[in-house]
């Protein structure tokens, strides 16, 4: 596995939010992790990504123990993490955005730099010289997967990847996450829209207060309307 995150726990003082979880997603496989608002799924992301450190349990990225390392230590191994909120870099441009985190790719491999990112998003290439808080939420939202991806990751991580753009903006963000996934890109992906995450997905993984309460084939999950309300329903 590439990612293999092993009987994990975690909170924030004295409340605990995780509780055993266990979560993997191989080489170029997309992966999507589901829950109700408040079940663990940032807290998961944020443990990852060390923002948080565990109470118990690991993190193995390519089988490396990555839990207890700093956030810049695990992004340079090759995670890289488009935030809830976008997170944009407000008072640098497009431009700086971009190159402010970019890194080659490893070895000879055709890498994205900030070339591919434009042709990748070409709104992006219509406002290089603006300021990021001048661009509208689904452009920074762009703007955030750009600069996830310049930085070259193994693993792209993206937390609520569509939450709060407009329909014709998310069908784009869904067609960018599915060229990736024909490029071999891992992705763990969180989204509320569960049926377009099914087209994409290759397993979901369901957090329900803090532990894993389902995992499989999308299909199944969208087969039982019974369990997917149980589990995602408000």
């Amino acid at each position: 596995m590439l990612l293999d995150v092993d009987d994990l726990s975690a909170g924030y003082g004295t409340a605990q939010v995780l509780f055993g979880v266990r979560l993997a997603v191989a080489p170029g496989e997309v992966v999507g992790l589901l829950g109700r608002n408040g079940m663990g799924k940032t807290t998961t992301i944020w443990t990852i990504m060390g923002r948080l450190r565990p109470r118990s349990g690991t993190v193995r990225f390519d089988g490396r123990r990555i839990d207890g390392l700093p956030p810049f230590a695990i992004a340079r191994l090759g995670i890289g993490l488009v935030p809830e909120g976008r997170r944009v870099f407000a008072d640098l441009t497009v431009r700086e955005n971009l190159l402010a985190t970019a890194r080659p790719a490893a070895g000879n491999e055709a890498g994205w730099d900030l070339e591919a990112v434009l042709a990748l998003f070409p709104p992006l290439a219509e406002r290089l010289d603006q300021f990021a808080d001048r661009l509208s939420g689904g452009e920074q939202q762009m703007l955030a997967i750009g600069r996830a991806l310049v930085t070259n990751p193994r693993l792209l991580i993206l937390d609520e990847a569509t939450e709060g753009l407009a329909p014709l903006v998310r069908r784009e963000i869904w067609r960018v996450l599915a060229a990736l996934k024909e490029r071999g890109q891992a992705i763990l992906v969180v989204d509320k829209n569960v049926r377009a995450l099914a087209r994409l997905a290759d397993r979901f993984c369901v957090l329900e207060k803090g532990r894993v309460a389902w995992s499989g084939a999308p299909s199944r999950l969208l087969a039982d309307p019974e369990l997917s309300n149980r589990l995602l329903g408000v």
